[in-house]
């Protein structure tokens, strides 16, 4: 049950986060203005890491966690499909999102911005879905 429940809690933290960071924060990026657009990525990106890495870890964590002793009462392929989702933002950020922040923090680079927002789609994607199968599975522990 605390696996489940830690599991469930950190993935829609997650979900929360990129929502606003793909609504908000992103688009945003635009707005801040050549001048100050170099130091915005750098306190964006020290800042951003230090939000995300103890939900993300969590995640990862009792993702590994249910792989490797799911509970009887949640399907082994639902929690194949939970860990391909949590593995999915892992990439995109790899080969996606990590160069586009690179070539942002020299400057800001429309082409860079609009590649990050689109691609970052994935990411929200993955993580609501993640989300629902998050709660799915926290459901069947509850009502074992």
């Amino acid at each position: 049950m605390p696996v489940v429940l830690a599991h469930a809690v950190a993935t829609l933290v997650l979900v929360g986060m990129i929502w606003v960071i793909q609504v908000v924060h992103y688009p945003l990026f635009a707005a801040v203005g050549e001048g100050s657009f170099v130091a915005y990525e750098a306190a964006h990106s020290m800042r951003i890491t230090w939000v995300i890495v103890v939900p993300w870890a969590v995640q990862g964590l009792t993702t590994a966690a249910l792989l490797l002793a799911p509970p009887s009462w949640i399907p082994r392929w639902l929690v194949a499909v939970a860990a391909v989702l949590a593995l999915i933002p892992v990439i995109v950020t790899i080969a996606l999102s990590v160069p586009a922040h690179s070539v942002l923090s020299q400057g800001f680079d429309a082409a860079a911005h609009a590649r990050l927002v689109s691609t970052n789609w994935l990411r929200t994607a993955a993580w609501t879905l993640h989300g629902g199968v998050a709660v799915w599975m926290l459901v069947l522990t509850l009502r074992r």
